[in-house]
């Protein structure tokens, strides 16, 4: 990993612990654990810019799958080892979300890149979905200016909540 993609600029983070489930007899994490902390770093960046994911795709205006990850492995994580999740989304397009995570241990080493790519979904239709405008909106004032929109701000949102 080059050190330019070490420095890149997050402006969302969250901590989490390596549990014992999550670790092989050698107590280190699973490959399966880090789509885990893939799912925790998107569900607490939303959380981040004022809403629940979970309770968005139950309203139906905004859900997602994923339709592809990578992940770069680069220094393996331990039980009880303190992990730092950077993440943010790096392209919004019609039907899909690139998403990006950088996962740190405590002494700020970069031990793994997550790319993801989430595409807008209808749970109905079982068929991909355009990504809601005020979802966009939301992401794109976050990563360009730090700025959490309010509800006001948002009006489709506004009507599901």
């Amino acid at each position: 990993m080059t050190l330019e993609s070490q420095n890149e600029i997050f402006k969302f983070e969250t901590d989490i612990r390596v549990r014992w489930s999550e670790c092989d007899r050698q107590g280190i994490a699973f490959n399966g654990s880090y789509l885990e902390y893939l799912e925790i770093a998107q569900s607490e960046y939303f959380r981040n810019l004022g809403y629940s994911i979970y309770a968005l795709a139950q309203t139906g205006f905004f859900d997602t799958v994923i339709a592809n990850t990578e992940l770069t492995f680069l220094e393996p994580v331990k039980i009880d080892d303190i992990l730092i999740l950077k993440a943010k989304t790096t392209k919004l397009g019609t039907t899909s979300i690139r998403f990006k995570v950088h996962i740190f241990n405590q002494s700020g080493d970069l031990t793994t890149v997550i790319t993801a790519v989430y595409v807008g979904y209808d749970q109905h239709t079982q068929t991909k979905k355009e990504i809601p405008e005020d979802i966009k909106k939301l992401i794109k004032a976050f990563e360009n200016y730090g700025v959490v929109l309010s509800l006001d701000q948002l009006p489709e949102l506004k009507k599901y909540i």
